[in-house]
């Protein structure tokens, strides 16, 4: 296991535990911040319309906690944090374009397109290597490369 990364590591030591659970690996970071090293770990639910509470990621943190305790394969200190990607989460996997089109998405663009870096309309989903999206204007092909960001929207 020494040869993995970290992110591959976690992943897999998770695996069977949130199957067996009920929860998905949303994502896995590894960052140092100053001089801490921080490992983040973010579930979600399979139904894309219920969210994850404190028990839940406290459920997930002790049984990562003391796996990773057990079998020691992160040579740094760090912080674990077991946490839900939110309401506004950041859309990153294929998966996600799909599980979430229909709803509002706000996206972040590298450079403007038409005078305008930052988005907001309904995600059609994922069409190559394009985000389509549509707003008041119509539809919107965004190439993929150019997009920093995608995140659902918070809308109350």
């Amino acid at each position: 296991m020494a040869g993995k990364k970290v992110k591959d590591i976690v992943a897999a030591e998770l695996e069977g535990f949130l199957s067996e659970n009920g929860y998905e690996l949303y994502n896995v970071e590894f960052v140092k911040e100053g001089r801490d090293w921080f490992l983040r770990v973010y579930i979600d639910l399979p139904d894309p319309d219920e969210y994850v509470g404190t028990e839940d990621c406290e459920k997930v943190s002790r049984y990562l906690s003391e796996v990773l305790d057990e079998k020691d394969p992160i040579a740094q200190n760090y912080y674990l944090e077991v946490s839900s990607p939110g309401m506004d989460r950041a859309l990153i996997r294929d998966e996600d374009y799909d599980r979430y089109a229909g709803r509002e998405v706000e996206v972040s663009l590298y450079s403007a397109i038409n005078g305008r870096k930052k988005l907001e309309g309904t995600l059609k989903g994922l069409e190559g290597d394009e985000i389509v999206i549509t707003d008041d204007s119509g539809e919107i092909r965004l190439p993929r490369e150019k997009v920093a960001k995608t995140k659902l929207a918070v809308i109350f």
